[in-house]
């Protein structure tokens, strides 16, 4: 009888096993990347870079560091930028309309801000030199007589 439970225990352990292994099924495993540089899916893109720069500790040597405003910007310096603009325009409205206008401009200089402006005369129209003080940059505009 002993030996009748031994070989029903073994006929019922195989039967088990080669359930097991039918049962079993396996998948294949394809890798796809996440990067859109090695052909992962675009929209990772913004997702890869903002987490890039959040882990970004290198300083510049060139950045500032001890500005206490918001972003950086100093709002004196940045009143003083906007206040050059606006005249800057203003300026540049009135050269167009008296170039064009009834009025012609007068030739001189003016110096606003950082800028000095040269209005000259010429044979073909108006010359206009603007030079930067602070970098030494130097732009000439022509506008011609019509």
């Amino acid at each position: 009888m002993e030996t009748n439970k031994k070989t029903t225990k073994k006929i019922l352990m195989g039967l088990f096993m080669l359930l097991v292994v039918f049962q079993v099924k396996a998948q294949d495993f394809v890798y796809t990347p996440k990067n859109p540089a090695f052909g992962g899916n675009t929209f990772n893109y913004q997702w890869l870079l903002s987490a890039a720069q959040a882990q970004d500790t290198y300083k510049s040597p060139d950045q500032k560091t001890t500005s206490s405003y918001m972003y950086g910007a100093d709002p004196v310096k940045d009143f003083a930028e906007s206040l050059n603009r606006q005249i800057l325009s203003n300026l540049s409205r009135e050269i167009v309309k008296r170039q064009f206008g009834e009025n012609a401009l007068q030739s001189g200089t003016y110096v606003v801000g950082d800028y000095q402006i040269e209005i000259g005369d010429a044979s073909n129209g108006l010359n206009i030199t603007i030079v930067d003080n602070a970098s030494g940059a130097t732009t000439t505009v022509s506008v011609p007589y019509f």
